[in-house]
């Protein structure tokens, strides 16, 4: 068995600078508060709570006068508000390609666009950039149906950073059959894309593919959606330990992708393993 390693891969520019961020942080700080997973990916999230992390879910539960830590998918401007009135120190994690989208989302509102989001109502960067909106905002999953009552009217699109490319343009396809404004800001981050095109290259020369990351992460998923729509077997686990033998078998090159919120420790203990079957 041979085993090839998507290039890039594993922790993304954004996720790498939050960790980082954090990290500083924990050193210096006893304890960090954080709304919500600094990043999506629970072992790491594990890691840093080992240090002083405390995951918390709004920013009533962060004490007065403690230290924050504004996650990589962002939060929104209200939230952020409250952390700095209470808190001795707010660290901002936020990813740079988020802010990106969030002053994009920002402008089209203060231009008077409906701002549509392409992406997962639910994400937290989608909650943290529709704080941005003042006016009208709608949200559309990549196979949602577009609203009746945005129809011939002025949209400004944008997208999740972790979004399907293909998605993506296929939705603003559908908004230029129907609007007969729309200004469109492609805030797809690089480092996702990168990871989606090495997924489709390396998917289409091997027997299976593994796909590392949390199953709350956005990105991994894509990457596990882009591998199986190119056809070959593919395995989505969190970390080594749920690797399957039985799926294993007969497979002679195997392929190893990691979401960008999948730290380098968590791609070695797989690469480890694979060598030791």
């Amino acid at each position: 068995m041979k085993i090839h390693i998507a290039d890039p891969t594993g922790l993304c520019f954004g996720v790498r600078r939050a960790i980082s961020k954090l990290e500083e942080e924990l050193a210096r700080s006893e304890q960090v508060y954080s709304l919500g997973s600094p990043i999506h990916n629970p072992q790491e999230t594990e890691r840093l709570s080992r240090m002083g992390l405390v995951v918390v879910e709004s920013a009533e539960d962060v004490p007065d006068g403690s230290v924050s830590f504004i996650r990589a998918h962002g939060i929104t401007p209200v939230q952020a508000e409250a952390l700095k009135k209470k808190c001795l120190k707010v660290v901002d994690g936020t990813c740079p390609f988020v802010k990106k989208a969030q002053k994009s989302a920002k402008d089209l509102s203060s231009e008077g666009y409906i701002v549509v989001i392409s992406g997962d109502r639910a994400h937290p960067e989608v909650r943290g950039i529709m704080g941005y909106v003042d006016g009208e905002v709608a949200v559309i999953s990549s196979d949602g149906v577009i609203p009746d009552n945005l129809k011939g009217r002025r949209c400004g699109i944008l997208s999740q950073t972790t979004q399907k490319v293909a998605a993506f343009a296929a939705l603003v396809s559908s908004f230029v059959k129907i609007c007969t404004e729309i200004k469109v800001y492609n805030t797809i981050c690089k480092a996702t894309l990168a990871r989606q095109d090495s997924v489709c290259r390396l998917a289409s020369k091997v027997d299976g593919m593994i796909i590392l990351g949390g199953r709350n992460s956005a990105n991994t998923k894509k990457l596990a959606e882009i591998s199986r729509d190119v056809g070959v077997s593919t395995l989505w686990i969190e970390h080594a330990g749920e690797i399957n033998r039985g799926w294993l078998q007969n497979k002679y090159d195997i392929g190893i992708a990691a979401g960008g919120s999948t730290p380098d420790w968590l791609i070695k203990d797989l690469i480890q393993k694979l060598n030791m079957m």
